[in-house]
């Protein structure tokens, strides 16, 4: 990302994730204001533990599910990790470096008001028994 910024640095472009989206998109239009309807009619909730990426030339695959954890009646290895993909989404790389943005302003954000998240779980682990 910080390549990215420098070249757009250079080329006099501002893509700082410190602006918001609204801002961005009156950087963007040139309009002061932009109005966004949102139709939830067909919207679908799914709760995610997991993803996989891939990539082709021209988009982004983005696969969504669950990590399982599964006995696998094996001594030697007892469980296997299965990860169940429920949802694709396919995207532009325009539209994912949107959503990287976003993405990272909101975990900022949370940072900022209730700590760090540690991502490492056996760290986790170790905290909750201090």
């Amino acid at each position: 990302m910080k390549e990215a910024e420098e070249k757009a640095e250079e080329l006099g472009e501002d893509i700082s994730a410190e602006k918001t989206i609204e801002e961005q998109g009156r950087d963007q239009t040139g309009h002061k204001q932009i109005r966004v309807r949102i139709d939830e009619r067909n919207l679908q909730t799914s709760y995610v533990s997991g993803f996989r990426p891939t990539m082709t030339a021209e988009e982004l695959i983005l696969d969504f599910g669950l990590n399982l954890a599964r006995p696998t009646g094996n001594q030697e290895n007892p469980v296997e990790l299965v990860f169940q993909a429920n949802n694709r989404l396919i995207m532009s790389y325009f539209s994912a470096k949107r959503l990287a943005v976003a993405l990272g302003q909101m975990v900022r954000r949370y940072e900022q008001q209730f700590g760090e998240i540690e991502l490492n779980a056996a760290k986790r682990r170790e905290g909750r028994q201090s």
